[in-house]
């Protein structure tokens, strides 16, 4: 399944969730759901998977997890937040960088209308 397929996959499954549940929960409700949906289309997803940090010839377990990474391809991060901020799009982009993943989604659940709550960041 190439990339394009995977976030089509999850962006249908996000839609289904915010429609269902709307705005104003916990971030940990939307990733629990978003996770069950897309488990259902058949994907094959970790939530909150370690991401430890390599610093020169070391690794540190910081305890950096990744909300959601979908067939190995794709980093979907979850927020319920008024709005996005520099520092989201910072954390996607490291999250890219660290993993070398060349996409990730960045949802906020917390909109009247989730497609004012979407970003698509590549590396």
């Amino acid at each position: 399944m190439d990339i394009n397929e995977i976030t089509e996959k999850v962006l249908f499954c996000a839609y289904r969730v915010h429609s269902e549940l709307g705005p104003g929960l916990l971030e940990k409700a939307y990733e629990d759901c978003l996770l069950y949906e897309l488990t259902l289309q058949g994907l094959q997803v970790e939530a909150q998977k370690l991401l430890p940090l390599k610093y020169r010839d070391i690794l540190i377990e910081t305890g950096y997890r990744l909300d959601l990474l979908v067939e190995g391809k794709v980093i979907v991060e979850i927020k319920a937040t008024d709005a996005f901020k520099d520092v989201h799009l910072a954390q996607v982009l490291t999250y890219l960088r660290l993993t070398e993943c060349k996409i990730g989604l960045l949802l906020n659940f917390n909109v009247k209308s989730l497609k004012h709550g979407i970003k698509r960041v590549a590396l």
